[in-house]
């Protein structure tokens, strides 16, 4: 693998934390530098805890207006100097003033051949739409839901009479290797230009 210099990586997360996890187990989890969350008692938190990596709770319900907490959760990725901001889980819409302020460093894991079946219910619109095969999506993040520049796919086949659980646990498999493996060739092709 060609060599590239330290990243600083923060991750956006905010549930049980297994895509964190498997970001954290690849050769890109070296350079995360700070978890920031909207739950604080979210697994993912307690993960970061136990590999020394800095956790930054913003939870919603600490603000009186959601402009506010959006304020907050700004300032607190805008400090820890971020190359490249990554959302793993987390379930929070981020405003135009944030994607803004981070342009083209933003990163989303989607369970879905995007542009197909964007939407907090990929899993659920492909096995309802009786897809043969679907697959997840690397993205750059954007105003849109699910609509920013594809950075790469990997296909699923949907098996016939399975559950959304069934098909979801199978897309998370291929999602923590995609986006660990995505992330690192954005660093290695992006840091030698000077991403920030």
């Amino acid at each position: 693998m060609k060599a590239r210099r330290s990243a600083r990586i923060v991750v956006l997360a905010s549930g049980a934390g297994t895509l964190f996890e498997a970001f954290l187990d690849s050769g890109v989890g070296t350079d995360v530098v700070g978890l920031v969350t909207d739950q604080p008692n979210a697994r993912a938190v307690h993960i970061a805890q136990s590999r020394e990596i800095a956790v930054y709770k913003v939870p919603l319900s600490d603000f009186d207006s959601r402009e506010s907490w959006e304020s907050e959760l700004l300032e607190r990725v805008e400090s820890l100097g971020p190359d490249l901001i990554v959302a793993a889980g987390f379930m929070r819409v981020l405003s135009p003033a944030f994607v803004d302020h981070f342009p083209a460093q933003i990163v989303n894991s989607h369970p879905s051949l995007l542009p197909q079946y964007p939407g907090a219910h990929a899993v659920r619109d492909a096995i309802e739409a009786n897809a043969t095969v679907t697959g997840c999506t690397v993205h750059f993040i954007d105003h849109g839901v699910d609509t920013g520049e594809i950075i790469a796919q990997a296909q699923v086949e949907v098996q016939p009479g399975e559950s959304e659980a069934e098909l979801h646990e199978r897309i998370k498999t291929v999602e923590r290797i995609l986006l660990p493996q995505s992330v690192e060739q954005l660093l290695i092709g992006c840091l030698g230009k000077g991403l920030r």
